[in-house]
């Protein structure tokens, strides 16, 4: 298929690079992406044309803000590297699209940077690598506390979808991975922490306060989509009861989109299809953790009627992000 649309491909800058080296398995596997990252407009739209990828959102690598313990450092780090994502996107004929990257450890900052990036430089929304750290390294910050309700509620009018993306858990969160590495990030506990993440601002009510804001996860919905029917079901049977006017269901299905990102799988996207619906599914790749090869050829092939594959495969993005890409 010609003219797709990804979303979930990511950049780096050299103040950035040193959290995402602990999720990779080698050392030479790590240096070919560590490569890729640093390279926004050579090797990446050379592979976009060859597999059909008209246009691509990009974001920067994680846990990247997310993990700078300084807020001010955090602050002027994230618009010194979306400043550098504009320049390179302003060098790309058309091809580069950007994600804000937001200091969350300060919501007014966070909802003044997004402001910014979206009516300034042109970016579609942002992506943040989950939860934030703030001054003690083990500190974990979600996201639905009263606090960043300001923040959602800018999120919103603006009208820019928020890309929640993984991060690997901080060490004091580690104990259930303990002896077995191999499951601790991008395997199994990316999945895990973004899903419960994502859980947790459907149960803080968000979404009812906020009913038009857009999230979207990754990697297929990160679970989610598999377990939703079992969700409501069990909620339903809590004594404690629940805040929400819907069943969590209702907000995954109005509130959340998931792309193809790194999950290349057949069964996978049938259940994602199923449970949200073919408006809420979008095709990406995860460049450069996974090769784009990998995932264009697959999506090309994947079983599902042509009307459906131009839907996921660029329909869908470009009108949720109101792309004119003629």
């Amino acid at each position: 298929m010609d003219g797709k649309i990804v979303l979930e491909e990511h950049y780096a800058v050299p103040d950035t690079m040193g959290g995402s080296a602990a999720t990779i398995n080698t050392s030479d596997e790590w240096g070919e992406i560590e490569r890729r990252l640093l390279d926004l407009r050579s090797q990446r739209i050379e592979e976009m044309d060859a597999h059909g990828i008209r246009y691509a959102i990009q974001s920067l690598n994680a846990p990247g803000i997310q993990e700078i313990l300084d807020v001010k450092e955090a602050i002027e780090t994230a618009r010194r590297t979306n400043d550098f994502l504009a320049g390179e996107i302003a060098q790309s004929a058309g091809r580069l699209g950007g994600f804000a990257a937001l200091p969350m450890q300060d919501p007014e900052a966070a909802a003044a940077e997004l402001t910014r990036c979206v009516a300034e430089l042109g970016f579609h929304g942002a992506l943040v690598n989950g939860f934030s750290q703030n001054v003690v390294e083990d500190s974990v910050i979600y996201y639905d506390g009263p606090e960043y309700r300001d923040f959602w509620k800018t999120v919103e009018s603006l009208g820019a979808p928020f890309y929640m993306h993984p991060r690997t858990a901080v060490p004091s969160r580690m104990q259930p991975y303990a002896g077995h590495p191999w499951i601790r990030s991008a395997a199994w506990g990316f999945a895990a922490e973004t899903s419960l993440h994502a859980l947790r601002l459907i149960g803080s009510a968000l979404f009812d306060e906020c009913p038009k804001l857009q999230v979207i996860l990754g990697h297929l919905g990160e679970h989610i989509p598999y377990d939703m029917w079992r969700i409501d079901h069990r909620i339903r049977k809590l004594p404690q009861g629940y805040p929400c006017e819907h069943p969590m269901s209702h907000y995954l299905k109005n509130n959340f989109h998931v792309t193809t990102s790194g999950n290349f799988c057949d069964a996978t996207l049938a259940c994602a299809i199923a449970g949200l619906g073919t408006e809420r599914v979008m095709f990406s790749v995860d460049y450069p953790m996974e090769h784009t090869a990998d995932g264009a050829n697959w999506f090309d092939n994947a079983p599902m009627p042509e009307s459906q594959r131009q839907a996921i495969g660029r329909e869908n993005a470009s009108k949720l992000f109101n792309l004119d890409l003629s």
